[in-house]
This record gives structure tokens, sequence and C-alpha cells, in this order.
């Protein structure tokens, strides 16, 4: 028998980067939050690489501070070394990527959780949903508790029936050897919600004291200070270097010499993995011209002597990681602390998803995360934040919250999922980003502060500094304008130190800007500087005076697809009954349902014929429903 252990707006299935940053926006959007999970000693736990950010991800994860989220503040307390990549590259490409004291981390953002006000977190196990007539309302728990709620968020990552597989063993399991949760997994297949078998996998771990890192190359954090967090202004100086080495001939043949040991390749694994982020049997054998492949040696914290060994993610047995191990420069004598392993787990067929989150199928149900199919802390996180808004809002009897791939890399992550589904663990990356010279790292604050201010996200004061910074930016960028320079020694001489052409005649300072030789700092050479710009302006008025020609490019192609956006497609809409439409079109239509004709051409299946005539059916009907 069940017993009424209390009622909720919000409840939160797990407290993994997804689960946090949902139970933590709910709450603080004002809705009563509950969340429970399977151990209050892995909240925001990093099973596999203990790092924040990279490409596309970085970005995520200032998208997820400017919304108002937790993660790039508790990254910015925790990390052992941070690195801004692709320098040399524009600023579309440029992201953060932090390495995190693992055990830190997670520490950091239980005390956020357990600070927060109006947010409940308990240890339980939840082994049922309580759904009446289509609406979910509550969850039941291994030990018979009922919580009701008014919103449900799942964010289970990779623990729905969970199975570790490392060469011939086999046993269900969590990450890193946590509970699986198997019933509830079956609860979601009873109530008609369709999963699908991901796999994922991790590296071992070896022994710091036994790498001969004379054999490797270091690899530093940056001088310069940064941040993920737009409200960080401490710093950690402190920094703890990376190593590189790489695989070589014998490592190869290793590897090749046990391939039909591994999980990977011995019939036993079921579940797909992931493209972007391959095991080394799957290098091995996808690039088999290869001659080496890079491995990082990354520090898991201040005080473990735990080594992550990124790039060499396994399911090979025990006896196999020793030898391959002994194999690279540098680990010849290295003790495998914790094996590699590939673990298997269930996760929801995503187009199964409004672009809210919420389930089609049950109203007041949202899944967040790995569950949905996604890879990566960050990808978890920026769903887990808008699964947060939206079930609030959903209490709060508002509509929801969507970005739409011109706002944000979310956005992007989001209607990918959705709308076109996934056959493998998703990965985002820059190229998934049409718009993605104006869904950059220095922006992201810009694009989404109005927005987290909106849902009750960003405090007063936050906002403040946000308007003003907007305010300076454009005053400068008007004053740079008004500005002409004449070709005096002074400038001749900037613009020869700078390698940049001299002179002929006068030219506003804004247009001398645009040239690819010259920064901000250079132009404050020869024009009487502005005390009140901060670094952050400085840097965000040259990018936009420096690409303005190409921004101008990608929102006028964004106001384009804005108006396919607009078109809204009414719900009760029969696909049936228009003729001409292509029968895959119609299944595919019929399956995503989708809010918008610009939601409907990003369907695979749907080609552009078939828009054109979902068009003319919509503008008929209006034409109809107007005339009557």
């Amino acid at each position: 028998m069940t017993y009424n252990a209390g009622q909720y707006d919000v409840i939160v299935i797990g407290a993994g980067h997804a689960g946090v940053e949902a139970g933590v926006a709910a709450a603080r959007m004002g809705a009563k939050t509950l969340m429970l999970t399977l151990n209050l000693d892995t909240i925001a736990y990093m099973p596999c690489n203990p790092s924040i950010g990279g490409p596309a991800k970085g970005i995520v994860v200032r998208e997820v501070d400017a919304l108002g989220g937790v993660m790039a503040k508790v990254i910015d307390k925790t990390y052992i070394q941070m690195r801004m990549l692709n320098t040399r590259k524009g600023p579309a490409v440029q992201a953060l990527r932090a390495q995190a004291d693992k055990a830190l981390y997670s520490n950091e953002m239980k005390k956020v959780i357990e600070n927060e006000e109006n947010l409940t977190i308990r240890q339980a196990m939840v082994e049922k949903l309580i759904v009446e007539d289509g609406v979910c309302k509550g969850v039941i728990t291994e030990t018979h508790a009922a919580y009701y709620g008014k919103a449900v968020i799942i964010t289970t990552g990779t623990y729905l029936r969970g199975k570790i597989l490392m060469g011939d063993l086999e046993y269900e399991s969590g990450p890193n050897n946590q509970r699986p949760s198997i019933n509830l997994s079956k609860n979601l297949e009873e109530l008609g919600i369709q999963l699908v078998r991901f796999k994922t996998g991790t590296p071992p771990r070896v022994k710091s004291q036994t790498i001969d890192y004379s054999k490797t190359e270091i690899q530093p954090g940056d001088e310069e200070a940064r941040a993920f967090s737009y409200e960080t202004t401490e710093f950690i100086t402190d920094q703890i270097p990376c190593w590189l080495t790489y695989t070589n001939e014998t490592t190869h043949q290793v590897i090749n010499d046990n391939l039909g040991l591994s999980a990977m390749y011995s019939g036993m694994k079921r579940g797909t993995g992931p493209r972007y982020c391959p095991s080394i049997e799957d290098k091995i054998v996808r690039f088999h011209d290869k001659p080496r492949h890079q491995i990082f040696l990354e520090p898991e914290g201040r005080n473990t002597e735990e080594v992550y060994v990124q790039g060499l993610s396994t399911s090979l047995p025990e006896s196999v990681q020793h030898e391959m191990i002994k194999s690279i420069p540098g680990l010849e004598n290295a003790e495998i602390m914790r094996p590699g392993y590939a673990i298997e787990y269930d996760a929801v067929v995503p187009t199964q998803l409004w672009p809210s989150l919420e389930l089609k199928k049950i109203s007041g149900l949202f899944t967040a995360g790995q569950i949905n199919g996604t890879s990566g802390y960050e990808e978890a996180a920026g769903q887990g934040i808008m699964a947060g808004i939206n079930a609030a809002r959903k209490v709060q009897g508002k509509e929801p919250i969507i970005l739409d791939r011109s706002q944000a890399y979310i956005g992007v992550l989001i209607d990918d999922l959705v709308t076109k589904g996934t056959n493998e663990p998703y990965r985002l990356l820059t190229s998934r980003a049409e718009y993605r010279l104006l869904l950059r790292h220095d922006n992201a604050d810009l694009r989404l502060t109005e927005i987290g201010y909106e849902v009750g996200l960003i405090n007063e004061e936050r906002y403040r500094r946000f308007t003003e910074k907007k305010h300076l930016i454009e005053e400068e960028k008007r004053r740079l304008n008004k500005i002409v320079i004449k070709p005096t020694e002074e400038v001749q001489q900037m613009l020869n130190e700078a390698g940049a052409s001299p002179l002929k005649e006068a030219i506003k300072v804004y247009d001398l800007l645009k040239r690819p030789e010259l920064g901000y700092a250079d132009i404050e050479k020869i024009i009487e500087k502005n005390d009140a710009l901060t670094d952050e302006v400085k840097e965000q008025v040259e990018i936009q005076v420096k690409y303005e020609g190409y921004i101008k490019k990608a929102k006028e192609q964004v106001e384009r697809m804005l108006k396919m956006e607009d078109k809204k497609i009414p719900e009760d809409i029969d696909y049936d009954a228009i003729p001409g439409l292509a029968t895959e079109a119609r299944e595919k239509l019929k399956k995503i349902r989708p809010l918008s004709v610009g939601q409907a051409s990003r369907i695979s299946g749907v080609n552009p014929a078939d828009i054109s005539i979902l068009l003319v059916y919509i503008e008929q009907g209006n034409i109809a429903r107007t005339a009557n």
C-alpha cells in the first residue's frame, strides 16, 4: 500500500546535470519543487570525462548561465584548469573548456541544491508514475511513498535499465556501479512511451604517481583569467596541467588482436554508441589508416591520484586494458585504478516530445538530458533548465518558452531532437547550427538574459548591469561612427605596427576597425579612451563592427526562417485530408505533429513540394474560417 508523502508543484526525478538545472529553475520561479535522486552523494556526478565545455558545448554552458542556471557558476568555483579553444579562429567557433575537480564540483552543486529555497531533495528510487486520464499527477517510490505534483520531469540519465559491459562481463548497473532504475523503465513502456537502447562508455582511470610525464606533452591552462558565468568575479589561479600522449602501432595491434573480446564487437552490445565520441575500438576499425590517436591525461581533481585517460574509452576485458595502457608512451608502468566499461541504457525516442520537452501523450510529464538520447553534461543542463522553466510555467498556467534555432544552441539541440529524432547518442556540434555566427560564446547574455529575466531567473541587479552593458555597446558604436581620423604620422605608425596598409585619406574609426589586422586595442591608441568601457564591452563592440556584414546577412536569413515559424499549423489539422502529400511526408507529419511550417520543413522525409501543399491548405483553411 502506498502512503501520501506530500504535494508539490514540480517533481524532478534525478539529480544529474539535467535534474539540478530543472529543479533549481522551477524552484526559483516560485514552484514548490521536489527532487528525488538514487544517491545524495552523487548529485551532478561526472561518471565520464571530468570536464565542462568545449566546441558548441561551452556556448551551451554560457546560455544556461544567461538564462539564470547554475552550471557555469559551479564550474567557475571548482575547475582545476580553464582554456579557450580555437582562439586562432573566428568568434563563432571559440568556446571555453574547463577541467573540473570532479568531487568538488559535485559537492558544490549539492550545496547549491540543499540551500535552495523552495526546493526539497530526498534520496529515493522512483518506480512508477501516477497517470490518470493522460495526465501525470505524481510518482511512487520503491518504499511505497506517493508524491503528488502538477508536473513531473524525468532526468534519469543513463540509469534506465542500465547494464555494464566489459568483455564478456555483463551486469545490471548504473554508471560507476550505482543502482540502475529497472521498474521505471518498464512503467514508461506500459504507458505507451517508445524507448530505444543506447550505449556510452568510459576509459580507464590510472594512478598519477605511476605515470612518466617526461614522455608526454604538457597542456597548461590559459594564463588569462576566464570564466563561464557572467557573474564570476573571482578566478582560480593555481591551475593544474593536463598531458598529451599518443597510441601507436603496438596499441593498435593489441586492440585488433582482441576485437572479438570487446562488448562492442562480440555481439553482446545491443545499444547504439555515440558516433562523435567513439570507443578506441571504433577508432581503430574506422580509422585504420591512422598510425596514432591522441590521448589526453586529465587529473580528476586536486585531492586524488586518479587520472582520466581521455581518448581511450573501451569495453575490452580488464586484462586487455592493462596490456593496451602499457603500450602507450608515459603509461608503461601505469596502474589502472578503475577499468573502462561500456554502459547500455534506455532512452526515450525524442520525437514523442513537444518543443517544450513535454510528452505529447502524457500532459504534465517532461523529460530532459540523456534520457532524451543526448550525450554530454552540457546538453543535459541545457535541456534541464528549459524543462524546469516550462514545467513551472505549465503549473502557473503560462505558455511554454521555446528557443528557436537562431536564439541559442539549446534551441538547435531541442529542435533537432523533437523534429528529427536521433538514432545514436546526440552530441551538439557547431556544424549543426546554421546561424552559428549569431550563436557565439561572447554574446550569450545579449541573446538570452531578457528571457531569463522575463521568467524570473535573473534578478534585478544582474538585469540592471546587463542593460547598462547593452547601452554602453551601442553608445560606443555610435561614437566610433562619428570620429573621423586623418592619415597623420601617429595613425600611420599604428597601422604599420599592426601590419595594416597605410591610410590614403580620412576615414571613420568605425570603418577602420573593420580591417582584419586591427583590434579595439589598436584603435584605442589613436582616439580618446572611453574609461567607462569594460573589456567585455570592448570585445563586443569589436566583434559587432568587424563582422557587421556577415551578421546582417545571417539576420536576414533568420527573418526569412521566422516567417515560416510564424505560420502556425492548427493542432487539429487532419493530414489525411490534405490531397497531394507524399505518403512518407503524411506519416512523418502525423507522427511529429509540428507546431509550425518551419518545424515541418525540417522533418526528414518532408520535401519542399509537401511544404508548398501544406501552406496552400493552411491558407485556404484560414480563408474559409475567416469567411465563416
